[in-house]
This record gives C-alpha cells, sequence and structure tokens, in this order.
C-alpha cells in the first residue's frame, strides 16, 4: 500500500477527539474561530497542532469573553487560549460625566 499524503491515527483516544466536534488549527485566529463556529452552529472546537494532535478544546462563550477582553486584538489566535496568553478580563467601562438628574416633581422657572 502506498501513501498517498494522508495520514494515519492510532485507534482510540484520536478516534474520541475526531469525533469530539469540529477541528481546526492552532493558528486560527479567534475572529475566523467564532466565524466557523456560528457557520458550523457548534458550541466548541477542537483545537489541534501543526501535527494534527488535539491540543485543547474551546467553547463560545470563552471566545466571546477573549473577543471582548482587555487583552485581545485581531491578531490573538488560538494557540494563544491554549497557552493561557490571553487576558479574560472585560474591558473597562468608559467613563463619561455624570448624568444630572433633577428630583422628580421639581421643575426649575427662569424668571
Amino acid at each position: 500500500m502506498t501513501s498517498t499524503g494522508t495520514h494515519t491515527r492510532r485507534a482510540g483516544t484520536d478516534a474520541a477527539a475526531r469525533t469530539a466536534g469540529p477541528q481546526v488549527w492552532d493558528d486560527m485566529t479567534v475572529e475566523v474561530a467564532l466565524s466557523l463556529m456560528a457557520a458550523a452552529r457548534t458550541r466548541h472546537l477542537v483545537i489541534c497542532d501543526a501535527d494534527g494532535r488535539r491540543t485543547g478544546r474551546v467553547t463560545l462563550a470563552r471566545l466571546t469573553a477573549v473577543r471582548n477582553g482587555s487583552g485581545y486584538t485581531d491578531q490573538v489566535r488560538l494557540r494563544d487560549l491554549v497557552a493561557g496568553r490571553v487576558a479574560l478580563t472585560a474591558p473597562p467601562a468608559e467613563a463619561g460625566p455624570a448624568p444630572r438628574h433633577r428630583p422628580l416633581g421639581i421643575l426649575s422657572r427662569s424668571r
């Protein structure tokens, strides 16, 4: 039998990983992963390295939190999530002037 460029996989854990959800490469950006998840209508992705080995799993909720986080840029890759190099903190609220309210029932009159 000759090889045609496909990789043979061991049965067992690799088979379970393949059926666990859509597999993506770890160099995919967060934005592309979110688009893929929307198109595939899935709530998680299996992350694989360049050798096709499973390195992690990411959920829609985590990707959304990363995208909305203070450490997010459009260069963030899924491998950054697996390695823990991305902050998951929420962005600071924009500070603005405090709203001016008057007590109900009191109107000012100009004389």
